[in-house]
């Protein structure tokens, strides 16, 4: 199900990276949430177990270290180098079922490794989960075909986000190559490195929520936005300056934001809460730093379809550069009357800078109450240290 290493979104590696260079010593847990809540029984932990297995087998091969180090080259070579003797540990995976039925699922290790096994997990699981339904390929390339005319009208600019959750490997396999072919012009590139390299499309990403999740557990909440960015400008050097701006609120991450973080970075991500709404407190910041908004660019990914993302584009046109990253709509969208993608997420739930320091528990607050993760005495202290009340 997960092919290649390289299956797997390019922001798992630039935060390994990152965490490589600057935080060796880190440890984390990474903890998986089925929003949904759905139930599974024992034959299905089985074969999660033995697709587990097989991932376990993955290494990076020749030819792929020749395209990452020639690529990818803002992630240091050394980087590659380690992760030619990387291999995905069974052991370190602890897949289980509740009384009632709930998969649960943790991973700790050392944050550069354990940080690589959430996106390939999820595509597990949503994979298995899948197969009780009968994909028509052809009805969903053609449902494809209508977002990219849609995109190839209105100019669209757009990049895929869907591995996580892909129907299946095979249908996101035949989506990146649908895109490739019929709208070269405005999808700007893939999140999953292997199908960048398959299809010469260029893999995009930056960091994830986990990388400020990461910044308030060692640090604190106050400045986790502050020194998480600090931190990605000194590996980055300027690439990759596209920010995820809601591990803790969109208004708490623009109160930290310093003008040299502003000007250094090329944009912002919004990855929840209302389109409009957080794309003008955006350009609103940008204007109070007197950072023209139209050099900037915003990136929308909250479970956007093409006609939401149409409407939303048009309202900043001419104001601000607009981009999106679209996933599930388009790598899980099978054509299956009544059916629903999986509800899943796997996020970083505990860190410690190292073996010798305490866990400390780590949360996420979006600006959607339905993406909030974490316990609640965590929300009570981020909430009160964020002056999130007020």
């Amino acid at each position: 199900m997960v092919k290649s290493i390289l299956d797997t979104d390019l922001y798992k590696f630039s935060t390994s990276n990152a965490y490589f260079q600057l935080y060796p010593l880190a440890e984390g847990t990474f903890t998986f949430n089925d929003r949904a809540k759905e139930v599974y029984d024992e034959s299905f932990l089985a074969d999660l177990r033995a697709s587990l297995a097989d991932m376990c087998a993955l290494a990076l091969t020749d030819d792929e270290f020749s395209y990452v180090t020639t690529h990818i080259r803002y992630i240091s070579r050394n980087y590659w180098e380690w992760l030619r003797g990387f291999r995905f540990e069974l052991d370190k995976i602890d897949c289980r079922l509740d009384e009632e039925g709930h998969l649960k699922i943790d991973v700790t290790d050392l944050l550069y490794r354990v940080t690589l096994y959430e996106v390939p997990i999820l595509a597990t699981v949503a994979e298995l989960r899948n197969r009780r339904f009968k994909a028509d390929t052809a009805l969903a390339l053609s449902k494809l075909d209508d977002k990219i005319a849609m995109a190839n009208a209105e100019g669209l600019v757009f990049s895929e986000f869907g591995t996580r959750r892909r129907f299946s490997s095979e249908l996101h396999e035949a989506v990146v190559r649908r895109l490739k072919e019929a709208c070269p012009k405005y999808c700007a590139g893939t999140s999953n490195v292997l199908y960048a390299m398959q299809f010469g499309l260029i893999p995009v990403g930056t960091f994830p929520h986990e990388w400020m999740m990461f910044h308030s557990g060692v640090f604190g909440y106050k400045r986790a936005n502050y020194l998480g960015l600090e931190d990605w400008i000194t590996v980055y050097d300027g690439a990759l300056g596209t920010a995820l701006i809601d591990t803790f609120t969109t208004a708490s991450f623009l109160r930290t934001l310093t003008l040299k973080q502003a000007k250094l970075l090329d944009g912002f991500r919004q990855d929840s809460g209302d389109e409009i709404e957080i794309g003008e407190m955006i350009i609103a910041r940008l204007e109070e730093f007197g950072i023209d908004p139209r050099t900037k660019l915003l990136v929308f990914s909250n479970a956007l379809d093409f006609p939401k993302y149409s409407k939303v584009a048009a309202h900043f046109r001419g104001r601000i550069k607009v981009s999106a990253g679209i996933g599930t709509n388009l790598t899980c969208d099978p054509g299956i009357p009544g059916y629903k993608a999986a509800n899943i997420v796997m996020k970083l739930s505990r860190c410690r800078m190292s073996a010798k320091d305490p866990w400390e528990k780590v949360i996420k607050i979006s600006d959607d109450l339905g993406k909030h993760m974490g316990e609640d005495v965590e929300f009570d202290i981020a909430t009160h240290e964020l002056h999130l009340r007020q």
